[in-house]
């Protein structure tokens, strides 16, 4: 499926061919409710990054979280979370570890993206009280992540294309 995005000042725009389209997780982690919002709407789509074309590259930053684990050192993730420098927009996360692919933020999408036939609710040992996590049918509880990859979930529901 063809994905085109944007920042919300319109500085940035991209576009990519994706796979696995669906938004099928919400990421509670402090890592995307901090850099992202905390609607969890972050690196829950897939995309091949040899197609990502790039508009506003000079408005782009790249952001490496810190990773805090209990009883661990801190480190410095690979991973490159970009956004936009002028309004902070939250674009698309990519990682040399597998450099064929990029996960951008849904909220960044701006063609039409399909339901998924469920959710998984994924980081919850790490969701603040205030967040209302939704319940019941159709959503997958995860204290962390999920043992299902975004390929093997769009696999497992009939929904990988391409």
């Amino acid at each position: 499926m063809h994905l085109e995005g944007s920042c919300h000042c319109g500085a940035v725009h991209f576009s990519l061919e994706s796979d696995s389209p669906y938004p099928f997780m919400h990421c509670h982690c402090s890592i995307c409710r901090k850099t992202a919002g905390s609607g969890g709407y972050a690196i829950n789509l897939g995309g091949d990054a040899t197609t990502l074309r790039v508009r506003g590259k000079k408005y782009l930053g790249i952001y490496h979280a810190v990773m805090r684990e209990p009883g661990k050192r801190a480190t410095r993730s690979p991973a490159q979370r970009h956004f936009c420098v002028r309004c902070g927009s939250a674009l698309w996360l990519f990682d040399p570890r597998w450099p064929h692919l990029v996960h951008p933020h849904a909220s960044a999408i701006d063609t039409p993206l399909p339901r998924p036939p469920d959710v998984v609710e994924a980081g919850l040992d790490f969701a603040p009280e205030w967040v209302d996590v939704p319940r019941g049918k159709g959503h997958v509880r995860c204290g962390t992540w999920p043992a299902e990859s975004l390929q093997e979930w769009h696999r497992r529901h009939g929904l990988l294309s391409g």
